[in-house]
Formats: structure tokens, C-alpha cells, sequence
């Protein structure tokens, strides 16, 4: 993406918040104020009262889409527009975020260095999870973590699991959590696994209440693949703590890193472990 290409851009906004709009109405202006379109995709336009256009038709216009919301919006939009190839900014609306680290009253000072093309694009690793029911494929990314856990509570799960087809461990308890890098400091964090740094090759594999001590997480290189089945019982597949879907008994989900990367947009002297320690404060 160079300067002379940056005519539009998309906007999705945080669902359920229709008090982002004299923010979105403040960003449109300083877009405008470089001569860049501001495309709205339609949910978010309905919820502000102005008028959109399709998610589609946005993504295929625009340059880059800005989300203004959180790290959960900006999760969701990866995922929608993973099959566009199109860059990435997530401005916060309320606390900085993992990945939304831009605030509006940057954005006036980041837009002109945009033009300018002083910026850093960060290509960060997707995971692809494939189901096979009734002979149909069915692709899932996640850009957070794909986790295979119990349909009830009283439950505990056997989760088989092969990597490069040969059998690697079975875990045993809640289930377990595959992250990305970028995934790493969510639910993978919280269930003891380790801060992957975003740009690595690689995905983590860690267990959710194991019911043995033993089982610690692992971390696999980016060119292998795992299978996971359960052999009691059905299983849930969570993308990303936002879409849910059932693994019946027998079936088995294949996981591994995507072919293709998601592209962030960061100011050029963004860094990581600035935002890392001022998320988990760190040495405090």
C-alpha cells in the first residue's frame, strides 16, 4: 500500500454503541481533511443513523478498514475481511487495547504520516480450523485462538491429539486452548499458557484445567499441523470466544497456521513490549 493508493477507507464501529458516533463523526472529518473517502459498513451506519454500504462492496473499495471500537471488534473484522488481503487499524474507544492501540486524538497527526507513507505494517499468523461434515469442508479462522472445550460443565473432555499425523498427547479436563502469537496474552494467557511474541511463526497448545499436573502447554512450529478428536463425547469449537461450533463424536477438527497473514497498521514507532508492560504492568 503506498501513498499514492490511499483514496478510501472503511469504518466498522463497535456493535451496540451508538455513542461512538460523535467519534466516528470526528474521525470522518480528519480523513477528509487528507482528501481519503470514509466508506461506513452497513450495521455500523444504521447504528449512527447515517447511511453505508455493504461489508463486501466496503472491502473491495477501500485502501485499509479502521475499526474504532476495542480488541474484540477489530478481532471480528479480521476475520470478515481475511479473504480481501486488506490492512488494518484499530483506534480504541474507551482503554488500549492489544491490537486497537491508536486513540482518536492521535489518529489527526497518524493520518498525515499515512500520506506520507511513514508507517509499520505487522503481519501477524491466522489459524485455520477444518471440520469435515456430511463430506463438506467447513474453514474456520481464527486470529485469536481456536478452543475445543465440553458441551456441559459437569463434564470432563479426552481430547486425542496428532501433530504431523502422529499421535501427541491426550489431554484430559476442560480442553485445551490453540492460540496465535497474537492470541497468546487472551484466553491462552489466562490459562497458564505463554506471551508468544506477535510476529513469530508459530501457535501454542495449552491446556484448560488439566486433570493432570503434568500437562504443560507446548509451543509448535508454524508448518505443523494437528488433528484433535474427541473419543467419549461431543466437543465445542470456539473461534475466537465468538463463534461456536459443535465437533460430533468421531469427527475431527485440523489445525493450522493459514497460508496467509492479517496486516496491522501501526504508527513507525509502535512497539510491542511498550504495550505489553503497559497492559500486564510488568515490572511494576
Amino acid at each position: 500500500m503506498d501513498n499514492k493508493t490511499i483514496k478510501k477507507v472503511g469504518v466498522v464501529l463497535r456493535p451496540s454503541s451508538p455513542h461512538l458516533k460523535s467519534g466516528y463523526e470526528k474521525l470522518e472529518k480528519i480523513f477528509k481533511n487528507y482528501n481519503i473517502e470514509v466508506l461506513i459498513e452497513d450495521k455500523s451506519a444504521k447504528m449512527i443513523g447515517v447511511s453505508g454500504r455493504s461489508f463486501k462492496k466496503m472491502c473491495e473499495e477501500a485502501d485499509f478498514l479502521v475499526t474504532f471500537g476495542g480488541d474484540g471488534t477489530l478481532i471480528s473484522t479480521v476475520r470478515r475481511s481475511f479473504d480481501y488481503d486488506i490492512p488494518i487499524l484499530g483506534i480504541y474507544a474507551g482503554n488500549l487495547g492489544f491490537l486497537a492501540d491508536l486513540s482518536l486524538d492521535e489518529l489527526d497527526s497518524f493520518v498525515e504520516k499515512i500520506t506520507q507513507n511513514r508507517y509499520k505494517i505487522d503481519e501477524r499468523a491466522v489459524l485455520e480450523a477444518t471440520v469435515i461434515k456430511n463430506q463438506k469442508e467447513i474453514k474456520m479462522y481464527a486470529f485469536n485462538d481456536v478452543v475445543l472445550t465440553r458441551t456441559r460443565v459437569s463434564n470432563m473432555i479426552h481430547i486425542e491429539t496428532l501433530v504431523n499425523s502422529r499421535s501427541f498427547n491426550t489431554y484430559y479436563g476442560d480442553g485445551v486452548v490453540v492460540s496465535t502469537p497474537t492470541g497468546s496474552t487472551a484466553y491462552n494467557l489466562s490459562a497458564g499458557g505463554p506471551v508468544l511474541f506477535p510476529m513469530s511463526n508459530v501457535f501454542a497448545l495449552t491446556p484448560i484445567c488439566p486433570h493432570s499436573l503434568t500437562q504443560r502447554p507446548v509451543v509448535l512450529p508454524g508448518k505443523f499441523a494437528i488433528e484433535m478428536k474427541t473419543s467419549e463425547e461431543r466437543a465445542l469449537i470456539i473461534i475466537d470466544g465468538q463463534d461456536v461450533h459443535e465437533l460430533e463424536l468421531g469427527e475431527s477438527v485440523h489445525i493450522k497456521l493459514a497460508a496467509k497473514t492479517v496486516k496491522l497498521m501501526h504508527k513507525e514507532e509502535y512497539n510491542y513490549f511498550d504495550v505489553l508492560k503497559e497492559k500486564l504492568r510488568w515490572g511494576e
